[in-house]
């Protein structure tokens, strides 16, 4: 997230409808996935991460890619690409998704919506969403309406006052719970939100036309509980609570199961289900499922499933960055870290990583090379830091 140097570079990068805010608020604009957008605001990024857990932080996330799936097939259809249940999700929820590739690898992971009427809902990552969309398009394509809706901005409030602050201006909304959502009206302003986001906290996204995500973000900023929140602490949030970054934490290279996604996979799909496979590089991810299985029973296949992803916190309070390579204490090289930071809620260093299924148990211990020293870890469950969705 560093910010560039190169100003010809930052002049060709996109921006999000809610830009002229961000600036008029005092935010550091950096570059991300091909947008200047908000790192942190003046309050800096330890304010705005104990603003989000304890009142309600209003993220923009425009630069993420929103489109529709239309027609009787599209759900059927879509349901190709993922190794998760798309036919049987039921009108008015949302599910968390895996586009994978021929290997098992996880081209994006994304979130979709049954609007009901043969209309699915899909967001997916900004930095992947022109790749998404061309690999949607030629894969389903001709079964399907793929709409990109490069008119729409989206929005986040998050934190425990998120539902209070929306009820207040869009009565009802609160009786949403995790993972639904619908049409709304927000103070008179046309939306469509679901009970969902990418901080561990309760909260909702909010897909909005464009011309109103400025109207609409001032409105939420004008309540007492509302803060703007930069990329920062949507980061810091986002590791706490566990959740994957699409190019860190997950890629092509690893496979749902490597990712400890396994959850993600619902059993319609699996081995014995009543739609097993017909996924991309579903034989490989289904053959690591029955590994991860067996060695959840004391009989791991190493051989199949060779590394998993795992959290880690470290026993000396020094941070240990992305790319940390990760050893046993024989000095053997057993990994690496995708994700670091000192968790403000957490108070300790805390990372994400992936490590050889040997060392995958909880309480295993290992070390992470920081600066040629041995910084001593311990491999904890996820995640660090309580989730607090509201499921009724």
């Amino acid at each position: 997230m560093a910010a560039s140097s190169d100003s010809s570079s930052a002049e060709q990068l996109l921006k999000t409808p809610l830009y002229d805010l961000h600036v008029e608020l005092g935010a550091r604009m950096v570059p991300f996935a091909g947008y200047s957008m908000p790192v942190q605001y003046p309050a800096g990024l330890m304010a705005e991460h104990r603003h989000t857990r304890n009142a309600a932080g209003l993220f923009d996330i425009s630069h993420m890619g929103q489109l529709r799936l239309v027609g009787p097939d599209a759900a059927a259809a879509f349901e190709t690409l993922m190794p998760v249940d798309v036919i049987d999700l039921a009108a008015g929820k949302q599910r968390y998704g895996l586009l994978l590739n021929d290997q098992g690898g996880i081209l994006d992971d994304l979130m979709f919506f049954n609007e009901g009427h043969g209309s699915i809902f899909v967001i997916v990552n900004g930095a992947c969403k022109v790749a998404d969309i061309a690999h949607i398009r030629q894969k389903i394509g001709a079964r399907c309406d793929v709409q990109p809706m490069p008119d729409h901005a989206l929005l986040a409030l998050q934190g425990p006052q998120a539902a209070a602050v929306l009820a207040r201006l869009s009565p009802g909304i609160e009786r949403f719970v995790f993972m639904t959502g619908g049409a709304v009206q927000i103070g008179g302003v046309p939306a469509f939100a679901t009970r969902s986001g990418y901080t561990g906290e309760d909260g909702f996204e909010i897909s909005v036309a464009a011309q109103n995500a400025d109207a609409l973000a001032r409105l939420l900023l004008a309540q007492p509980d509302v803060k703007p929140i930069g990329l920062g602490a949507r980061n810091s949030l986002r590791l706490e609570a566990g959740l994957c970054l699409y190019g860190n934490d997950i890629d092509t290279t690893t496979t749902p199961v490597e990712a400890s996604l396994n959850w993600a996979i619902q059993k319609v799909r699996r081995t014995g289900g009543a739609r097993e496979g017909g996924f991309p590089g579903a034989a490989r991810v289904l053959a690591q499922l029955a590994a991860a299985t067996a060695g959840a029973a004391g009989h791991t296949d190493h051989d199949t499933l060779k590394r998993k992803r795992v959290g880690l916190v470290a026993l000396e309070r020094i941070p240990v960055r992305d790319g940390t390579v990760l050893q046993s204490f024989e000095g053997k090289d057993i990994g690496f870290v995708t994700s670091g930071l000192l968790g403000p809620t957490a108070d300790r260093p805390i990372a994400m990583g992936y490590v050889a299924t040997a060392f995958s148990e909880p309480g295993t211990r290992v070390q992470a090379i920081v600066r040629g020293k041995p910084v001593p870890m311990e491999v904890s469950t996820l995640p660090f830091v309580p989730t607090r969705y509201y499921r009724g």
